[in-house]
Formats: C-alpha cells, sequence, structure tokens
C-alpha cells in the first residue's frame, strides 16, 4: 500500500442531486459528521474508533452541534453500508468523493 490510497474517487450510480442538502433530507434524522481527529486506524484489520465532531440532524435539517464523539467500526463493514453518494465534490489531496450517507455506524460520547 506505500503509504495508503492514491486517486481514489468515490461515486454511484444513485446520487441525488444538490449535494449534502439531498443527502441529509433522505437521511432525516442522524449524525453529520464534519471533522474526524485522531489516526484511530487498524490498516490490516480495518477496524477504527475515531474522534469525531458534527451536527445531530433532525428531519433534515441541522438541529444543533455535537462534539466529543467516538465513532467506531470496520472499514469494510463501512463501505458495504453506503447508502448514496452525493453530487457535491471534497478534493482532499488525490482523494475525491461526494457527500456520503451510511446506513448505520456505532457513535459513542455524551
Amino acid at each position: 500500500n506505500a503509504g495508503g490510497s492514491h486517486h481514489l474517487t468515490l461515486q454511484s450510480r444513485k446520487t441525488p442531486q444538490g449535494g449534502l442538502p439531498a443527502l441529509l433530507k433522505e437521511m432525516g434524522t442522524g449524525l453529520l459528521v464534519t471533522e474526524l481527529m485522531g489516526q484511530g486506524v487498524n490498516y490490516v484489520t480495518g477496524d477504527y474508533s475515531r474522534g469525531a465532531f458534527g451536527y445531530w440532524v433532525e428531519n433534515g435539517e441541522i438541529q444543533y452541534p455535537v462534539e466529543e464523539l467516538t465513532i467506531a467500526g470496520n472499514l469494510r463493514d463501512m463501505l458495504l453500508d453506503i447508502e448514496l453518494i452525493g453530487s457535491d465534490s471534497l478534493i482532499r489531496g488525490t482523494k475525491e468523493t461526494g457527500s456520503i450517507l451510511i446506513g448505520s455506524m456505532t457513535v459513542g460520547g455524551k
């Protein structure tokens, strides 16, 4: 893997128009993760545990900020649970994706 993934693009044939707002509407109620921190990923097993910040969403609308969360799981399982990828585009280095709606994740915190 020589230092990680390179030139990775995530796309979907089932992409709603409207980017993040369309994904929030589709999600209804849940957590919008906007930032991850730490390096809690085991690249051999795929297990991860990362600190996170974001917003709580109800009826597709952002309600309030949330912080001091931990999300945990397995990368393979998370990728298999992707429901939608938005039409918006975020590029970080050599990686590009739209907003991603994941069916369920393990979340802990206050």
